[in-house]
């Protein structure tokens, strides 16, 4: 159902499928993992997505980012959470990908900004991108369920913007 033209192998396309804002102010860490990082976990409190063909609201407490921060800083997140679409179907949403500074310091001064009020990060000053996929019923929303997407994330204080994009 995605609107043409189409990828090809010499110029792949993306279409914007959607933007979903998240409010996760909670957050819990174990700290010294075995495997020498630490993971996080941050619980969806309130969000709002919309696109094109799709608007809702994120469930509030239906899950959360359970991201690793490896050693070399780099968070790797692994995020789970639902999304109710205004016509009350349930869509869940499954997004893993990377959060790491493009300086030095970047992630400290995430860490700053995210959790001790800390000074806003500049967008460019890091890369974070997921790969999300989507399961919901056979029907008015199932498109989700037969493309490819990546999305392109920003950092609040709060929470996070992303914005996902189907490859067509």
């Amino acid at each position: 159902m995605m609107e043409g033209p189409f990828s090809t192998l010499d110029n792949p396309r993306l279409e914007f499928v959607m933007e979903v804002r998240l409010k996760f102010p909670r957050v819990q860490m174990i700290a010294n993992t075995p495997w020498g990082g630490n993971r996080s976990a941050v619980y969806v409190e309130s969000g709002t997505f919309e696109g094109p063909r799709l608007r809702g609201t994120a469930v509030p407490g239906s899950g959360g980012d359970y991201a690793y921060f490896r050693p070399d800083d780099v968070a790797c997140f692994d995020a789970r959470y639902m999304l109710e679409e205004e016509d009350g179907t349930l869509i869940l949403l499954n997004n893993r990908g990377f959060l790491w500074g493009r300086k030095p310091d970047t992630m400290e001064r995430l860490r700053d900004w995210a959790f001790r009020g800390g000074e806003p990060v500049e967008q460019q000053d890091y890369y974070l991108r997921g790969q999300p996929s989507f399961e919901c019923p056979v029907g008015k929303h199932d498109w989700l369920t037969k493309h490819v997407f990546v999305g392109v994330g920003e950092r609040r204080a709060d929470g996070n913007v992303l914005r996902y994009y189907a490859l067509t």
